[in-house]
């Protein structure tokens, strides 16, 4: 039997990329989305390119109680999960109140209930086993709240805190937890004009999912707890350190506020 990879959010984006970068090393795939139709297309692109079985479930990652659906449906399967990423996930920048509350509700699920259940359902099997590695999916955001972004920032401070916390836990049983913080990286996630996103992609303060994929599974099997790849990890939250709270209040009205 193949060794099996998870992955949440797979069927798109970074997801997608994870998907094709373990198939290429042999793994199994499974691909848990809300996105039905991607679903269907990332399971006939990666059988057509891989030599490897690939199985999906359609499932709302934001709903209680999804991941322990989720671990029922591998078991229902015959999959034992080997790489879990906790890789879905989503994204708004605006003001917070009562007209955006329940997406705020969305994500808090999205990124903080739903793969820390995961992370506890599979991890507990991992741990029995003596082997395996969980990769969790934070963001450079972590280190910077900001206005537009207070959820986000803030639910993605929670994963890599919980990651590290739990690699701890992990890793004297034989599971190694990485936790990912990228920066800008060129998906959908950003609503910017194609001339924009080629100019900032040739300059390096946007990459590819692919560069970072490779990064962060290389990260994962060298056992690395957390991975901040690229300059603008190191540039960014230091310069926005540096900006007066008074700026950074009106830059939010001027910019997000509506």
């Amino acid at each position: 039997m193949p060794r099996t990879a998870l992955v949440t959010g797979g069927s798109s984006g970074i997801g997608f990329e994870y998907a094709r970068e373990f198939a290429a090393r042999g793994y199994a795939i499974a691909i848990v989305s809300n996105r039905e139709a991607d679903l269907a297309s990332a399971k006939e692109a990666l059988e057509g390119e891989f030599a490897t079985p690939v199985h999906t479930l359609f499932v709302n990652l934001a709903e209680a109680g999804c991941a322990q659906r989720i671990l029922e449906w591998c078991d229902s399967h015959d999959l034992q999960v080997d790489v879990l990423v906790n890789n879905a996930g989503m994204f708004f920048m605006e003001y917070l109140g009562a007209h955006n509350n329940k997406k705020a509700e969305i994500m808090m699920n999205l990124h903080v209930n739903t793969p820390t259940e995961l992370c506890i359902l599979f991890g507990s099997r991992m741990k029995e086993r003596r082997e395996g590695y969980i990769l969790n999916m934070s963001s450079m955001t972590a280190e910077i709240p900001a206005p537009g972004i207070a959820v986000y920032s803030a639910s993605k401070a929670y994963l890599k805190s919980f990651g590290m916390g739990f690699s701890y836990e992990m890793r004297p049983f034989g599971v190694k937890v990485t936790t990912v913080c990228p920066a800008a990286i060129d998906t959908g996630l950003y609503p910017i004009s194609p001339s924009l996103r080629k100019f900032l992609r040739r300059l390096g303060i946007i990459r590819s999912p692919r560069w970072l994929v490779r990064r962060a599974v290389r990260a994962l099997f060298r056992g690395r707890r957390v991975i901040s790849p690229g300059f603008t990890n190191a540039l960014v939250p230091a310069l926005v350190a540096l900006l007066p709270p008074r700026l950074i209040d009106h830059l939010g009205m001027k910019w997000i506020y509506r």
